[in-house]
């Protein structure tokens, strides 16, 4: 499957500026979904600060049969403190146990069980407790990224793209909304795959963030706002308070992070091609985010991603 990265900028939305907006004139265009979140039976013990849960898939009229599994997955942890945003990007085909399910590819849980049931897993595997449920229909991106007049990436190394037949030159590049979704789904030609699809997707998101926190035209604005509503779902516990909240507490952030959950290395089981997941790194990493210091873990470890310019 070819998934589509720029996910989360849909629900940055609902942690952004524009979440004001989006509580007062278009907080009945978000779509909720009842039951996302799964019972409180056997969860993880609250930590400090706030996670949200950001799926996305790619639907494509060319192949509709794709958008069962989860393509995109990103847990984002709020700091208590409110002056840190991190993203924490899962990959999707990492090899993990999935409740009732055996060991599968991470993204398969969202086939199987829906939001409940990848939020288990999500759960199971990091430790930490997820608050709040996001999805994004990327059938809304392109209309997102056209809303705010295209967005602005770095590339380091030509690539050509043969699933696309696209060709990115190096250097500085204007994308439209098509072409921002091209290049947020490669995988092909990029010398870590899926980890630098990763990271184009994180650097998307960064510019699109941008972008619209720097917008001051009110009908760019609303066009983005309103793309934004009519393609993302959420949880039912998310209500105009939350997004005011949230508004409240992103005035105060200081510093948004890209990270990606640890990796030990590329593998084959059952036939197909997954992604080990380093168990001693990823449980430093989420053991920082239950305790609210993923400061402390980059300082140590470097682990952040470069987001100005990717692959």
């Amino acid at each position: 499957m070819i998934g589509c990265g720029g996910l989360v900028l849909g629900v940055l939305l609902l942690l952004g500026g524009g979440a004001y907006l989006l509580q007062r004139a278009y907080d009945g265009q978000v779509r909720r979904i009842a039951g996302a979140l799964p019972g409180t039976a056997g969860r993880p013990a609250s930590g400090r600060g706030e996670n949200w849960l950001l799926i996305g898939s790619d639907r494509r009229a060319d192949q509709p049969s794709m958008g069962a599994r989860a393509d995109t997955i990103m847990l984002v942890h709020l700091s208590g403190r409110g002056d840190r945003v991190s993203v924490i990007a899962i990959p999707r085909d990492g090899w993990v146990a999935v409740p009732g399910h055996g060991t599968t590819k991470i993204n398969a849980a969202f086939a199987y069980g829906g939001p409940p049931l990848l939020i288990r897993t999500i759960e199971q595997l990091t430790g930490v407790r997820v608050d709040h449920y996001a999805a994004l229909d990327f059938g809304g991106f392109v209309k997102m990224t056209d809303a705010l007049g295209g967005v602005d990436v770095t590339v380091t190394k030509r690539t050509h793209d043969p699933m696309h037949d696209r060709t990115w030159p190096a250097g500085h590049q204007h994308l439209n909304g098509v072409e921002a979704l091209d290049f947020v789904r490669q995988r092909w030609n990029l010398p870590a795959g899926d980890l630098d699809r990763i990271k184009r997707q994180q650097a998307f998101l960064h510019a699109l963030a941008d972008k619209a926190m720097d917008t001051r035209n009110p009908i760019k604005l609303d066009r983005f706002v309103r793309a934004t509503t009519r393609s993302v779902t959420v949880d039912d516990s998310v209500s105009s308070g939350t997004l005011r909240g949230l508004a409240g507490r992103l005035a105060q952030i200081s510093l948004m992070e890209y990270l990606t959950a640890p990796v030990d290395k590329p593998a084959m089981k059952d036939g197909q091609s997954v992604v080990l997941l380093d168990a001693g790194r990823l449980q430093q990493l989420f053991t920082a985010v239950r305790d609210d210091r993923i400061g402390d873990y980059v300082a140590r470890n470097g682990a952040a991603n470069a987001v100005e310019t990717v692959r």
